[in-house]
């Protein structure tokens, strides 16, 4: 057939082919002898849709698996609480020992180790399609689009690295801020990243200044920001209405003269470090000769413990570096500032103030006078009132980033390879996104991009949409149309063949039980609504998806099940996290 699905299957196939094989209520009676108001009626249970928009903000997807056995938790009153603390209890899931063990399997020598990369890329789809630790691996990927390290730099060199730096995230994102800013700032790969590591100490002779880059990003874009915030994330305003800063170039070069002195661990002089598959996976170490010894500013706020580190002789980098992080975390900046970006990685792009507040509330007093208690700052954004109540604002929700709307669909079909790997290496150059594979230091997109137009009039933003880009929007959507139409158990015909002895990477998904509703357009469509979208799904794209349904000649069922899914999975609807 020279039919126009066909066609679309060539284009879309040229574009993309590849790119993943590599790439309820009750009544009451009235209280006692009949006086007083009826008690109220118990909470309601958890519906299918609830459950999925929950487990959207705290997975990588939701699955009717996971929404059924949310729902058997409780009711609405318990059953996210109980699912969170069974979550925070879970132990991580790591990358590391996968890279290490793709590595020892390589013949030696190893002339290219960047292509451990790919085991890099491979394990954290393994985890992030397939872990238990659901919430824990969410909330590492939501950090790591915060604190910031990319493979596209000189750390494609080292896998290992990346992937403990991964796993840092992943260990850490429920305990304390504090131990994560230090566990981050020396991490071989932040040092590597930021410059850090390596980082002299000055001499005016040979015209050796210590580099900020480091010092400047992490108040930047790690903890505080640029301008003073109220506790509920607003902007402070001056005299003038100005925008009040939260440091000038002095605080960042007091803090630059802070973090010199470290290097790769193990050597006895600064100037011996040397990396190896050990130390990259080590803390920086320390090195007295080349950290400054004089006194540095740091951040002056209300209530700090000092606004300048006095000089130190002999040096002294450990205490130096404990009190800078203790200057940063204390400012009052960090509590909105995190949580603001948590909330957006997770729940909405558009947080109320009285939301923020909230959350920041927790960061700064976990309910035990514990500060930074980043468990319990998930657990309250998740269960906080904006976060559950339904999504009928037109600024809930948030655009699912092109990682997430892959990982709930692969989620929601079972998909797998033969080899049991994700092939998914390349999907970077077609969705505009992969694992520790942002183009600079300021991830993939903003949390303040707001749209040109209707969005950015009304003073809202969508961060994800910065990458929305025509080109990209093209690549994405044929990578869909290629893994429904094609990558999945009853391929098109007029699809390349799958050849799994040679393609044991391809990722594939499962679509038996749709292909047994094909001759009834009703039921499949439902059947992917209930799949994709918790049963929820509007008239018009249930008419539409029916409709393409219906065009496919009755021999084919396998286009029929490609029509509607492909429909749905490029939706609006689904695109959208509520």
């Amino acid at each position: 057939m020279g039919s126009i699905w066909q066609r679309r299957v060539r284009l879309a196939t040229a574009a993309s082919i590849g790119l993943l094989a590599t790439a309820c209520g009750g009544g009451g009676g009235s209280g006692p002898g009949g006086g007083g108001p009826p008690p109220p009626p118990p909470p309601a249970g958890v519906t299918k849709a609830e459950a999925f928009d929950f487990l959207n903000q705290a997975t990588f997807g939701a699955t009717e698996a996971e929404a059924q056995r949310l729902q058997g938790l409780g009711d609405s009153t318990n059953a996210y609480g109980r699912w969170i603390d069974e979550q925070l209890q879970r132990p991580v899931s790591l990358e590391l020992p996968h890279v290490q063990a793709a590595y020892a399997a390589l013949p030696p020598p190893v002339q290219n180790i960047g292509q451990l990369n790919e085991d890099r890329v491979d394990i954290w789809f393994r985890n992030a399609v397939n872990g238990p630790d659901q919430l824990r691996q969410r909330v590492a990927f939501a950090l790591s689009e915060i604190m910031v390290v990319s493979q596209q730099s000189v750390l494609q060199r080292f896998p290992f690295a990346l992937a403990d730096y991964y796993d840092t995230l992943a260990r850490d994102a429920f305990g304390d801020f504090r131990t994560l800013m230090e566990d981050v700032a020396l991490h071989p790969a932040m040092g590597l990243y930021l410059s850090m590591l390596g980082n002299q100490k000055p001499d005016v002779a040979l015209n050796i200044r210590p580099d900020e880059n480091f010092a400047r990003e992490l108040m930047q874009l790690f903890s505080i920001g640029l301008v003073q915030l109220n506790a509920d994330g607003t902007e402070q305003r001056g005299a003038q209405g100005e925008s009040v800063p939260t440091y000038d170039q002095s605080v960042i070069e007091g803090f630059a003269h802070v973090y010199t002195g470290w290097n790769w661990a193990g050597a006895t002089r600064f100037g011996q470090a040397r990396p190896t598959l050990e130390n990259q996976v080590q803390p920086m170490q320390a090195y007295p000769e080349q950290h400054d010894t004089g006194a540095k500013k740091v951040l002056g706020y209300p209530g700090a413990a000092l606004v300048q580190i006095p000089a130190r002789i002999p040096a002294d980098p450990a205490r130096d570096l404990d009190d800078a992080l203790d200057n940063i975390f204390n400012h009052p900046n960090v509590a909105p500032f995190i949580a603001r970006q948590l909330i957006q990685r997770l729940v909405t792009s558009n947080p109320s103030p009285a939301y923020v507040g909230r959350v920041a509330a927790v960061f700064a007093n976990d309910g035990s006078g514990r500060r930074g208690n980043l468990g319990a700052v998930v657990r309250a954004l998740l269960l906080d009132p904006d976060a559950r109540k339904p999504p009928t604002a037109a600024t809930a929700g948030k655009v699912k980033e092109p990682l997430l709307r892959m990982t709930q669909l692969w989620r929601a079909y079972g998909a797998r390879s033969q080899s049991g790997r994700y092939g998914a290496q390349n999907l970077t150059y077609s969705i505009g996104q992969g694992p520790l594979q942002a183009p600079s230091v300021f991830n993939f997109f903003s949390p303040g991009y707001a749209p040109p137009g209707e969005m950015s009039d009304q003073g809202l933003v969508a961060p994800e949409m910065q990458i929305a880009t025509e080109y990209l929007n093209t690549l994405i959507t044929n990578v869909l149309f290629v893994q429904t139409f094609c990558y999945t158990s009853a391929p098109v015909t007029g699809c390349p063949a799958v050849r799994p002895g040679l393609q044991p990477d391809l990722v594939m998904i499962d679509i038996s039980a749709e292909a047994a509703l094909a001759n009834d357009p009703a039921a499949l469509v439902a059947r992917i609504a209930d799949k994709l979208l918790g049963g929820r799904i509007s008239e018009t794209l249930q008419a539409q998806a029916r409709a393409a349904v219906e065009r496919a000649p009755a021999t084919l069922g396998g286009l029929k099940v490609a029509e509607a899914l492909y429909l749905v999975v490029t939706s609006p609807e689904y695109a959208l996290q509520h």
